[in-house]
């Protein structure tokens, strides 16, 4: 997670997502969702796939990835 100093660095962070977390691996202050392209702040990253090792930025990103056909646009 973040440092206790907030985040380094600037631009795109590179991170692996955990079972209930995720490392930095290159330091950035945002990474982007998988489905919108919309920046999320690390400080409000909440949504993410193990598997797929992409970030969502609402809880309906993740449905638009795995159930495309049930979300109403």
């Amino acid at each position: 997670m973040l440092n206790k100093f907030g985040p380094s660095g600037s631009g795109e962070a590179q991170v692996q997502y955990l079972d209930g977390d995720f490392r930095v691996i290159s330091p950035g202050t945002y990474v982007r969702c998988a489905i919108t392209d919309v920046h999320i702040p690390l400080d409000e990253l909440k949504y993410w796939s193990v598997d797929l090792q992409e970030a969502y930025a609402q809880p309906v990103a993740v449905l638009q990835r795995h159930y495309p056909a049930q979300v109403k646009k």
